[in-house]
């Protein structure tokens, strides 16, 4: 991944039509939620036409207005004086695969002058209509999942057990469950109180967020993903020396389809976990019939393979009213023996107090 960003890559059109505030949105909703690597100027979804992004999802306006489609968004962004440079693909579907529709919004784009940013595993710029249509209005078409060159990538060394910084990994019980956004909002926190730290990103979303270092896994041959989770740490720790290096999980330990996080916890070597978890979910997201294993044997699960420990849960407000939030909190508490805490809704400085002895157990070592 990149170097630190100095300034955003320039302004950015979201596009997520028919998904925001779905779990197919996800992408879309980490861009609102905060990026370096652009200013995002709106997202078009047509069936919130007129909302507040930041509202809609987060009941906190941000200033980042839904738009019904790009001519609406482009019009939005000239009457404020404002140039747009960037559309990005904000859809975050089973598969990763486009739409004919959502194909069509694309090329609108490219036509218009943009450049195209994209996390699926559909790849733009091999589409022969939309290269060819790219370079005729001279821009780019970027494909955050395409594979590296082999002869880029690493294997595993064994150099993870030279980093000296806390290593935290922040796995979920689910896939689409917040793990990136808890991460992110972890950082922010350790920063706030004076630590360095640094996220190691693991998905499309986090680059298109800006994180400096990491890797997308789900882009890789397997026999590099072990090696290309340790050089993103290791690269952290050599350029950075954080105090905290916090990595982001991917899938869930058990989920059917997203079975993610061995290799973090084999490769990544951290020190503790903190698992990400949506209470009111009762199966696995977008798999009807296969029931969420409970929250207990995930923490189980956890430290059996990884032999550190689960020292806080951290959960996934949706579907639960605001009321309920601290009660669902303790209840979660008294039943598998961890401080739980929503960082989203209530801040991460309860997770950062939490982590602090685990701090000063390194520091010490």
């Amino acid at each position: 991944m990149s170097p630190h960003l100095t300034e955003p890559d320039g302004n950015a059109i979201v596009y997520c039509d028919g998904a925001f505030n779905t779990t197919n949105g996800k992408t879309a909703h980490g861009l609102v939620r905060f990026t370096d690597r652009y200013n995002v100027l709106s997202v078009i979804d047509a069936r919130w036409n007129g909302w507040d992004a930041g509202e809609l999802l987060d009941g906190k306006p941000n200033g980042i207005p839904i738009c019904r489609n790009l001519e609406e968004a482009l019009e939005k962004a000239r009457d404020e004086y404002r140039s747009v440079t960037h559309f990005v693909i904000g859809l975050a579907p089973d598969g990763g695969r486009l739409t004919d529709s959502d194909r069509e919004a694309v090329i609108a784009a490219l036509q218009a002058g943009l450049n195209v940013d994209s996390g699926l595993h559909d790849f733009l710029s091999e589409d022969r209509r939309m290269a060819a249509l790219a370079k005729r209005r001279g821009v780019r078409i970027r494909d955050i999942r395409k594979p590296p060159d082999r002869h880029a990538l690493h294997f595993f060394t064994g150099a993870i057990e030279k980093v000296g910084a806390l290593k935290i990994a922040l796995l979920g019980t689910d896939s689409a469950v917040g793990k990136r956004t808890t991460a992110w909002l972890l950082v922010k926190g350790l920063r706030r109180w004076g630590y360095t730290a640094e996220m190691i990103g693991t998905g499309q979303t986090a680059w298109l967020q800006g994180a400096c270092y990491g890797t997308v896994m789900d882009s890789l041959v397997n026999d590099f993903v072990s090696g290309e989770i340790e050089h993103a740490i290791c690269r952290a720790w050599q350029e950075q020396r954080p105090d905290v290096i916090v990595i982001e999980g991917q899938g869930s330990l058990m989920n059917p389809a997203y079975p993610g996080g061995f290799e973090i916890l084999a490769a990544g070597r951290p020190d503790i976990i903190v698992l990400q978890h949506a209470p009111a979910r009762k199966e696995y997201d977008g798999f009807p019939g296969y029931p969420l294993h409970p929250l207990t044997r995930q923490i189980e699960v956890a430290e059996l393979l990884s032999g550190k420990p689960v020292v806080a849960v951290t959960i996934n407000h949706e579907n639960l009213q605001p009321g309920a939030i601290e009660t669902v909190c303790q209840q979660i508490s008294t039943k598998c023996g961890r401080p739980v805490f929503d960082v989203l809704a209530h801040r991460a400085e309860p997770l950062v107090e939490a982590i602090l002895p685990w701090l000063e157990k390194k520091a010490a070592s």
